[in-house]
C-alpha cells in the first residue's frame, strides 16, 4: 500500500520519531512522510511510534491507498526530497 504520514511530536521526541519513520518511509517534509509499505510493516511502525509518543498530546496521522497511482500530487516550490531510486 502507499501512505504519506505525518507526524506532530513535543520537542523532546521529534528526533527520535524522524529516525523511526526514515526507516519505513521516504522524508518529504518536516514531519512528512511517504512510500510503499506492506501492512506488516506498517503495523510495526505504528506500534513503535505509539511506545514513544505522549497519547494526550502528540498525534500521528496516516493517509493510505492501495498504490501511488491513485493519488495526485502536486509539488510548488523547492522539493525538499527526491524518491527516485537510482543505483
Amino acid at each position: 500500500m502507499y501512505v504519506i504520514l505525518v507526524y506532530d511530536m513535543g520537542e523532546k521526541r521529534v528526533a527520535k520519531m524522524l529516525k523511526l519513520c526514515r526507516k519505513y518511509l521516504n522524508w518529504i517534509q518536516n514531519s512528512v512522510f511517504e512510500g510503499e509499505i506492506s501492512n506488516v510493516r506498517l503495523k510495526e511502525l505504528t506500534l513503535r511510534a505509539e511506545e514513544m509518543m505522549d497519547l494526550e498530546t502528540d498525534s500521528l496521522i496516516i493517509f493510505s491507498s492501495r498504490t501511488e497511482k491513485f493519488l495526485d500530487k502536486q509539488i510548488i516550490g523547492k522539493e525538499r526530497s527526491s524518491i527516485d531510486n537510482f543505483l
